[in-house]
């Protein structure tokens, strides 16, 4: 039996049995405002680097129902209405979508998503637009941790074989690439992230020859230009290092040596093991071979072989990316805020005994604010979009739960986060490139204290509510 994906159908079936009472209650009308939002930091981290807005875009312009889709939904459920199965057959989304780009830095309780639409329509994307962002905005996270860890080296994503299916791969290397690494092993990436694959060999190459010399040698001739050799099928020390010189010198000899060329560790002590090839290679002067290094390596074990002094200078970081190995999922939420109903509009917020679970109402944005001095982020705000911010004067602001805690900021400057992305259903923004978008990331996380990026007890950095919006969320508790 052929499986064929419906994409308009990856959601969950309460989206639809609400948009069912919905459109029977007459709410079809209504406007409501939803915000994505992540209520903690992943990894027990200071930050986030947001990322997969390319595919929620994609999503949202090409979203329907096909016939055979509200056939399945008629034949399965009948207590679906013929009114709103016939809705369906002319779906599409017309709302808008305002966003903090991909690459961003962005921490918790701000909307990365701010969807204004139909009721319907923005309930109905709910479940798709947490997958997209949750997953992508996880890896890319663990990606620029384990990048920031590697001190320039570059980092080459190699998950592929143990991520959660091959679509989790796929876009996994696209949110890795986001974070900051150099390029992927998944060869289907190059179609969206235009960075060509990269890898050499394994094991059982070279074990499908009579000697590693003889695979080594035979890779050469039809991979000249793609010269990372793996030399620890054996003993690394004693056979895989000594036959990579001796292909290397083969090659200098006859003046084919690449420019690009150097060994690959997978096993065993790293540290030692490149210490003591790096000597080898530097004897037979190769000093500028590359010493690339895997073996389940994550941000704490890249900076770890570092302060012990390994001489690796390339990594490549498999399943603790490309699975988020310490936090397997990010609890991104799709939380109503507003809903215009007869022209009349109400603010809307959860309620929970856990302040840190009760959401924020209204129509909002985020801004950041700049030291002027040190260029570097001082504090996001969340405030209702027609607030604005004068530069020319001091600005108090307090925590939202412990206000006693205030902070004035003078000779700072702001940037709003969000950007409008889609309009009345039509796109408005122009997607940039992988490279714009790392390039984003890398000015993003200069522009934060070295306090807030570390791995260990990082600085909480402030999110703090505007004080109309305060206000308005502390009105609707005290008449709740």
């Amino acid at each position: 039996m052929k499986c064929l994906r419906s994409k308009q159908l990856a959601t969950d079936y309460y989206q639809i049995s609400m948009s069912n009472v919905y459109i029977n209650d007459g709410k079809d009308q209504e406007v409501a405002v939803f915000d994505l939002f992540v209520r903690n930091n992943p990894f027990n981290g200071g930050y986030m680097v947001c990322a997969g807005l390319e595919q929620v875009v994609e999503y949202l312009l090409d979203f329907g129902f096909e016939d055979d889709d509200i056939e399945m939904l008629k034949k399965n459920h009948p207590e679906l209405t013929e009114k709103f199965l016939e809705y369906l057959r002319d779906f599409k989304f017309t709302g808008e979508l305002y966003a903090i780009p991909e690459g961003s830095i962005v921490f918790p309780h701000e909307p990365i998503l701010r969807i204004k639409a139909p009721l319907i329509e923005g309930q109905i994307i709910e479940t798709p637009l947490l997958s997209m962002i949750n997953h992508q905005t996880l890896i890319a996270t663990k990606a620029a941790r384990i990048v920031q860890a590697a001190e320039g080296d570059p980092v080459l994503e190699f998950g592929l074989r143990r991520a959660h299916g091959s679509e989790a791969g796929l876009y996994g290397a696209r949110a890795a690439v986001i974070g900051g690494c150099a390029g992927t092993s998944n060869v289907e990436s190059e179609k969206i992230i235009d960075i060509p694959s990269k890898g050499t060999m394994s094991h059982s190459f070279i074990l499908s020859y009579p000697t590693e010399y003889d695979a080594f040698w035979t890779y050469t001739k039809f991979n000249p230009n793609n010269l990372i050799l793996l030399v620890d099928t054996f003993s690394t020390l004693g056979s895989g290092v000594p036959n990579a010189i001796k292909v290397f010198s083969k090659l200098r000899d006859a003046g084919e040596l690449p420019k690009n060329y150097g060994i690959r560790l997978d096993s065993g002590d790293l540290a030692y093991l490149s210490k003591e090839a790096k000597v080898m290679l530097d004897e037979a002067g190769f000093e500028d071979a590359v010493i690339s290094a895997s073996s389940d390596l994550d941000e704490y074990l890249v900076r770890d072989l570092k302060l012990q002094g390994a001489q690796i200078n390339l990594w490549g970081v498999g399943t603790k990316l490309i699975t988020a190995y310490d936090q397997p999922a990010l609890g991104a939420v799709y939380k109503l805020a507003q809903i215009e109903s007869s022209g009349e509009i109400y603010n809307k917020l959860k309620i929970s005994n856990d302040p840190g679970k009760i959401t924020n109402p209204g129509y909002k944005k985020v801004v950041r604010i700049y030291d002027n001095k040190t260029k570097k982020a001082l504090a996001d705000l969340i405030m209702l979009d027609e607030e604005e911010i004068d530069e020319t004067k001091p600005l108090t602001i307090f925590h939202p739960v412990y206000t006693w805690k205030k902070r004035v900021l003078t000779d700072f400057n702001v940037r709003d986060m969000m950007v409008p992305v889609i309009i009345d259903g039509k796109c408005v923004y122009e997607m940039p490139s992988m490279k714009e978008i790392q390039n984003h990331l890398k000015e993003e996380i200069e522009s934060m204290w070295p306090a807030t990026t570390r791995f260990t007890n990082p600085h909480e950095y402030h999110v703090d509510l505007s004080e109309k919006l305060w206000t308005l969320k502390n009105d609707i508790l005290t008449k709740n």
